[in-house]
């Protein structure tokens, strides 16, 4: 089950997060999950459960934001939702020179510290 090790990574992720802010805990991790990401949203939510387990991230909620998966194709330029499973055929021109646009997002949004504001990996730029 690749969930665990992607929860695992995210609780990581924002346990150092927390350290450098200085936090002393998590209310919220705002995750962004593309369709043809292959992870089981209620799997995903069980393993972050467990791998909060003992970290400042303990108690925090999971908010994953579904991404629909679009692709275009090159010839002719059309989109379309591509669904599950993916179809990825041109439904304009039956062309397989095809772009996906979206769907294989798996990134971390923000972090809503317990004793702060939401705080976005843009935040912490520059």
């Amino acid at each position: 089950m690749h969930e665990m090790s992607i929860a695992a990574a995210v609780v990581d992720q924002v346990a150092q997060a927390a350290r450098v802010h200085g936090a002393r805990g998590v209310r919220t991790v705002r995750i962004q999950v593309g369709e043809l990401a292959g992870v089981v949203p209620d799997a995903l939510d069980f393993c972050f459960e467990l791998a909060c387990t003992g970290t400042v991230v303990s108690g925090a909620e999971l908010v994953a934001e579904p991404v629909a998966a679009r692709a275009r194709c090159t010839p002719c330029t059309v989109e379309w939702a591509v669904g599950m499973p993916p179809d990825l055929g041109c439904p304009q021109c039956g062309g397989a020179r095809v772009e996906l646009l979206s769907g294989r997002e798996l990134q971390i949004l923000g972090v809503e510290w317990a004793d702060g504001p939401v705080n976005t990996p843009a935040d912490q730029e520059g």
